[in-house]
């Protein structure tokens, strides 16, 4: 899939709302972002657009865009969220696990406890749930599993890049080694744990 400018501005912003580099009722302006990137406003305005269909960003009346708040609330949902859509997912991708797919997740996993820095290791504990639930081929679910993923990632930064330390993550390794053995129950016992523990 060719990735457009739209998508790479969208993704450089995600990143950087994600992570805090961009605050919270930070002012999004089309002009500077479209400068940084050497185009035109049209994909600036059409990441902008899928970073408020994220609800990483708000357009405000006569404002324009802005990065939006970080809701205290939100954790609680997108935890319970996560625990019912993962687990659906996952269900449905035990029996659809390839050697091939089975593989990446274990490559995934060992990126993943090689991560030295927070942002690495969040982009690889994503790189690592995606894999393990691809398989079930519910692309809508997944698509929102995405989001939710998304939502999480920014309070995790904001809460926890103080106190983050590099570890190796057992309950990934767990996972893998039911999904080996096809054992849905466990595999989705530890993933509801890990949800609710990491969160």
């Amino acid at each position: 899939m060719t990735t457009t400018i739209a998508d790479k501005i969208y993704q450089n912003l995600r990143q950087k709302i994600i992570t805090g580099e961009l605050l919270a009722g930070e002012k999004l302006r089309q002009d500077h972002i479209a400068r940084a990137f050497e185009t035109s406003h049209v994909p600036v305005r059409e990441a902008l657009l899928r970073l408020e269909a994220h609800g990483l960003a708000q357009s405000e009346p006569r404002r324009g865009m802005r990065v939006s708040a970080l809701d205290p609330a939100e954790v609680r949902e997108v935890v319970e969220m996560r625990v019912a859509l993962e687990s659906l997912a996952l269900q449905h991708s035990v029996q659809n696990m390839t050697p091939g797919a089975l593989k990446e997740a274990d490559d995934a996993r060992i990126a993943c406890d090689a991560a030295q820095t927070m942002p690495e290791w969040e982009a690889c504990n994503r790189t690592f749930h995606r894999s393990i639930l691809t398989p079930c081929g519910l692309p809508r679910l997944l698509h929102a599993i995405d989001d939710l993923h998304i939502a999480g990632a920014r309070h995790l930064f904001a809460h926890w890049r103080p106190k983050w330390v590099h570890r190796a993550d057992g309950d990934h390794a767990a996972i893998v080694q039911a999904l080996k053995r096809k054992d849905a129950a466990t595999a989705t016992a530890i993933l509801t744990r890990h949800i609710r523990r990491a969160s």
